[in-house]
């Protein structure tokens, strides 16, 4: 099926979305041209969830989706997130500076309402429960239709939901990164959906990584320990073995990859990022690969349990609560 349901709550969407921080942030010079062509040709292949936040350039990245998507605005679902603040990524979601991200952000867009709202990150300083109940009075208010988290764990996801309906938990997840796999069965058992962003492991699942020392210092790669020696070269055997399986298939190792995650659960949905229209073509094309047992078995083969190297420093790896 090539829509899928997140959360009980009523969200729908095609299988495959769209992550735009990179068109802003994170992967060199900012390409607005690139991503705006991007997010066009994903409109024209049937994407209909564009994923942005506050933080992907303190509302460059959201001006950049905005003016993007205003001619179909209405077919879509935009989400965006609150809860970081500039310039070095301070939690902040408090109720009053939510409410103030929200009326920026839907400035920003060009939009009266955000489909989905997340909280970035987990605050350690505001009871989620008041974090939940604003979002409550900004659905209520129409300006919000669904709520989500990013990177929470159990207890923050059992706390928000008990006030107001979460309709889905955003991590990464990936062939790479598996860990929020120990939260399915909760948000099986609450009914929320799941949406999987770095799909593509920031880029080293499509065959075109490199190693570390050779991307620019606005590249986030470069200081990526996925990226740094020792662990590269496994990342790189893995991908080529997985390039192998693909192949056989009339496939991309980017196809396997977002096929896989889409075998995980009927209530997955990855939203790979790129700024070019071409990718975005290979990108929806994994919604009609399909993936035998002996195909996953293999694909277990090659990555038991994930790869090589964290996925953030110690210090910006988000601890779930």
């Amino acid at each position: 099926m090539k829509t899928r349901h997140l959360g009980s709550q009523g969200l729908a969407t095609f299988s495959i979305g769209f992550g735009s921080m990179g068109i802003t942030m994170a992967y060199g010079a900012s390409d607005g041209e690139g991503g705006t062509a991007a997010i066009q040709r994903a409109y024209d292949r049937g994407v209909t969830l564009f994923d942005t936040a506050e933080m992907y350039g303190w509302g460059e990245n959201e001006k950049v989706l905005g003016k993007a998507v205003a001619s179909f605005r209405d077919d879509i679902l935009i989400a965006t997130k609150f809860g970081l603040t500039p310039p070095y990524y301070e939690s902040n979601s408090r109720p009053e500076h939510i409410r103030e991200v929200v009326e920026n952000s839907l400035r920003y867009l060009q939009t009266d309402h955000i489909d989905v709202l997340y909280q970035h990150r987990f605050d350690p300083n505001v009871p989620i429960e008041d974090v939940a109940g604003t979002v409550k009075e900004l659905i209520d208010a129409g300006k919000v239709k669904y709520f989500g988290l990013s990177e929470a764990g159990e207890k923050t996801i059992r706390a928000a939901h008990a006030v107001q309906p979460v309709s889905v938990l955003q991590t990464e997840f990936s062939l790479f990164e598996r860990d929020v796999q120990q939260l399915f069965p909760t948000l099986h058992e609450l009914g929320i959906g799941f949406v999987a962003y770095s799909p593509l492991g920031r880029g080293f699942l499509t065959g075109t990584a490199k190693p570390a020392s050779e991307y620019g210092e606005d590249d986030m790669r470069r200081d990526d320990a996925r990226w740094q020696p020792g662990n590269y070269e496994k990342n790189f055997e893995a991908t080529h073995q997985l390039t192998e399986l693909a192949e056989s298939k009339n496939a991309t190792v980017s196809q396997l990859a977002l096929a896989w995650i889409l075998a995980q659960g009927d209530d997955i949905v990855p939203i790979p990022g790129t700024r070019s229209a071409t990718r975005v073509d290979e990108n929806v094309a994994a919604v009609d690969l399909n993936l035998t047992a002996a195909d996953l078995t293999r694909i277990q083969e090659i990555l038991p349990t994930g790869g090589f190297g964290a996925r953030y420093a110690d210090l910006a790896l988000p601890t779930w609560h």
